[in-house]
């Protein structure tokens, strides 16, 4: 044993420090005391901090010490390019110390003859996602790869628990349990709210036990975080922050490598190609995101590893753990939607303890610039986002069942035993856990009579196993929750760019042009689910969009906004036209304050708008957008259609709203939502999504791949199904609770609501104030609702931007105005 250190140090690994002057971190050693004492580990510390060599030292000094074949240490990631990283920055530590420990990665772009010699012939360390793993357990050979498993790494632990990814990780490393019990499990994480969460989520005991030691790191030098000083006026709307393109690529030429981060592939794609158009002088600058050919991908990040980028433009693809040493600066283009986003982005650029990150943020409207203050806010108060844990979805659960029994025949009891072993389902029923097990087995009641639902049968013993080759194909065909739109090829002669969606490809017609890939391109036309383009040149090319791309403000970042509206003292930190914003706001009608909700009515135009300021986020505002609307025409307002942003609700009618205290009464989420929920088209996307994850509907099948339509239709006809004859389905349980969790956002609405009753400030106007113009200048450029829009779009783009400012500014004297 070391003197001093409480562990027991190879010399290979004694000598390596050594030889660099280095010594282990507090940290890095109280993993390792832990792992030898045979203790589960969360090690909870910033970015730069060494988290990797801390879960990875234990394996490597044991593999040291008593050097054997087989699969020694799993580590997980949530990112495929997280963990071809971490492969190659443990590689060389190891080859340095001069150790023979075989390290590799097994991701969906691994290749096939690689990923079948790997289930031959393991190598000791393998990287993996969740996905890749719950393939892996659905092996009959599973417990031969698994059994000598002695360590599981989970890293990056915060992004992973709180979604369905992390419930099926967490049933995975259930069934992990069961086949190596001796393994001991740790987990890596920046910093987050909730540590304790965190630790019984990795419990082996689902937290019933204390067997989960908690590591916190030391914290790094405090962070330089500053928001762009544009020398023109700061836009009242939009999203792509394309006004400060001359901004971001002065920063990227004034620093060492740069990443610039933003929040959509659309925005990826508009951005990359705006500062290639700027960039005269020949920056390597690349372009990264999820939709890229595999191969590209892994050319940006080798690039990036090797130094030889000045700058790659990226989506939450690069958000985790990357560790690119060379990079001084990461910019955020639009506002980070979340303290805890933008920290761990943050912590991207110069990953060491003893140097400050740095950050450049870009608003890319005037609500954003509130909201960037706010982010830098909570980084420096320490004050982190968290919303309250979910219990495991049901529809994961289903699909853990189908790939057990792919795996081999099971025992009911033994299978709800080990479940319950799994954190997000500590609380599982065993009632609710055979009606899983009866869905997977049969379709359930209403579904039974058809016999490609039938995914189980029983053998002599009493066991269930899959009833069929076909549905253990069809599960391993569809393993995963991440439900995507149906993709096709984007290709230019030979080469393979990425993917865009479905529906962006049934837009075009031949000769139409795009951006992707960084490239202008030319549609020729689609062959055999594939896009054939050719180069092309030109203007205003269109940008795929890609589904469910943009997350809506957390609840705790609006309530920062919300207190930087309140508090005048801030105001003279924010750029000169944004407090002429607030202060003309201040003037024609009031600030939102905080704990109350202000509700504007003005005429224009001929209608009558209603605009509230929520600052929930958009998928609330969505909600609440359909059920005011539904209130609005049993009273005879004539509603026409609303329009929602992250901030703000605007709602227009043909006459004006009179008693707006019942309007935002709270008992209209009890039979306005449901009957809302029972008629709109969310609850039928949510099923359709449940299906897929859940293994009722597969996307893709051997010998063929679905469309879009087929899916919606499937799912459609089998919701309707189960609506009529079997209401308490399971699947229909796990849609309604994904609607009110995530597109519906029914919590934080109820939330906004309560806080409301009796503290609503009504003020009616006659014309737009200040603070309403930025969601009106969103009709047409964001999904408006309702009907008559056509109409209304067409007078929004008769309308110039300037008309609308202008009537709204009108009469305030800036120099009169008080701050």
């Amino acid at each position: 044993m070391e003197a001093g250190t409480g562990v027991s140090q190879p010399a290979a690994i004694r000598n390596w420090f050594r030889t660099r002057g280095w010594r282990p971190h507090a940290h890095q050693l109280a993993m390792w005391r832990a792992a030898e004492a045979g203790r589960s580990a969360l090690l909870v510390a910033p970015t730069g901090g060494g988290k990797t060599l801390a879960g990875f030292l234990p394996s490597i000094a044991d593999l040291a010490t008593a050097p054997r074949p087989g699969l020694h240490t799993l580590y997980i990631s949530p990112l495929k390019a997280l963990a071809v990283d971490i492969h190659r920055n443990l590689e060389a530590p190891i080859a340095e110390m001069g150790l023979d420990i075989g390290v590799e990665t097994r991701t969906g772009d691994t290749p096939q003859r690689k990923r079948e010699r790997q289930r031959r012939k393991p190598p000791q360390m393998l990287m993996t996602t969740p996905e890749s793993l719950a393939l892996m357990l659905s092996w009959p050979d599973a417990s031969a790869l698994f059994g000598g498993l002695r360590c599981v790494i989970v890293d990056e632990l915060h992004a992973l628990a709180d979604n369905k990814r992390g419930d099926l990780l967490s049933l995975g490393l259930a069934r992990l349990g069961g086949m190596a019990p001796g393994a001991r499990r740790t987990a890596l994480s920046a910093t987050v709210a909730d540590r304790d969460y965190l630790a019984g989520w990795l419990s082996p005991s689902a937290g019933r036990e204390p067997d989960v030691e908690v590591v916190v790191g030391r914290g790094g030098i405090a962070p330089e975080i500053a928001i762009a000083r544009m020398r023109g006026p700061m836009p009242w709307s939009g999203h792509m922050a394309v006004y400060a393109l001359d901004e971001i690529h002065a920063a990227i030429r004034y620093h060492r490598t740069t990443i610039v981060f933003v929040n959509t592939r659309a925005q990826a794609e508009l951005i990359f190609r705006g500062l290639w158009d700027l960039n005269e002088d020949g920056l390597a600058i690349a372009l990264h995101h999820g939709s890229l050919a595999p191969e590209q991908r892994r050319k940006v990040e080798a690039a990036m590893a090797a130094g030889r980028l000045r700058a790659v433009v990226a989506t939450s693809s690069l958000d985790l753990g990357i560790d690119w040493g060379d990079v001084d600066l990461v910019v955020q283009v639009g506002a980070p939607k979340g303290a805890a986003r933008l920290l761990q982005r943050l912590g991207r650029s110069n990953h060491r303890l003893d140097r400050p990150s740095k950050a450049l943020l870009v608003p890319a409207n005037r609500f954003e610039v509130l909201e960037c203050h706010a982010a830098i806010d909570a980084i420096r108060a320490g004050t982190l986002d968290g919303d309250a844990p979910e219990p495991g979805g049901l529809d994961v659960l289903a699909q853990h069942i189908a790939g057990v029994a792919a795996s081999g025949p099971f025992e009911e009891e033994a299978l709800f035993q080990e479940v319950r072993c799994a954190f997000p389902y500590r609380g599982l029923t065993r009632k609710t856990f055979s009606e899983a097990v009866d869905f997977v087995a049969t379709g359930g009641y209403a579904l039974g009579a058809y016999e490609r639902y039938r995914r189980l049968k029983r053998d002599a013993a009493g066991r269930l196993r899959a009833a069929n080759g076909d549905v253990v194909r069809r599960y391993r065909m569809n393993v995963g929750t991440i439900v995507e739109a149906v993709t096709l090829k984007v290709r230019l002669g030979g080469r393979v760019l990425g993917e865009v969606e479905e529906y962006f490809a049934n837009t075009l017609t031949p000769g139409d042009t795009f951006v992707f890939a960084g490239r202008m391109l030319r549609f020729e036309g689609i062959r055999e689910m594939t896009i054939r383009t050719s180069p092309a040149t030109g203007e205003a090319p269109r940008i795929p969009a890609y589904g469910g791309g943009r997350l809506p403000l957390t609840t705790h970042l609006a309530e920062r906004v919300r207190g930087l509206l309140a508090d005048r003292r801030r105001w003279r930190e924010f750029p000169p036209d944004v407090l002429e914003w607030l202060r003309a706001q201040d003037w024609r009608s009031v600030l939102p304050r905080p704990g109350g909700l202000l509700v504007e009515t003005f005429p224009r135009g001929g209608k009558w708008y209603l605009v509230a300021y929520c600052f929930e986020g958009r998928n609330a505002h969505q909600t609440l957008g359909m059920l005011l609307t539904r209130r609005m025409e049993r009273a005879g307002l004539g509603p026409l259609g609303f329009c929602a942003s992250d901030y703000v609700l605007a709602v227009w009618s043909l006459r004006e709203a009179e008693a707006v205290d019942e309007l935002f009464s709270e008992d209209m989420l009890g039979d306005d939502l449901e009957d809302w929920m029972a008629e709109s088209t969310l609850l039928r996307r949510t099923f359709r999504n449940v299906a897929v994850v859940a293994g009722l509907i597969e996307r893709r099948h051997p010998g063929r791949e679905k469309t879009r339509r087929q899916v919606t239709f499937n799912a459609d006809l089998i919701y309707d199904v189960l609506r009529r004859h079997e209401p308490g389905h399971l699947l229909l349980r796990a849609t309604r609770r994904d609607a009110a969790r995530g597109l519906t956002d029914i919590r934080r609405l109820g939330e906004m609501l309560a806080r409301a009753r009796g503290r609503i400030e009504l003020r009616r106007l006659d014309r737009v104030s200040p603070l309403a113009v930025p969601v009106l200048l969103e009709i047409g450029k964001e999904f408006v609702y309702g009907g008559a829009i056509e109409e209304l779009l067409a007078e929004t783009a008769a309308e110039s931007e300037s008309d609308l400012v202008a009537e709204a500014m009108s009469g305030a004297d800036m120099a009169e105005l008080p701050l």
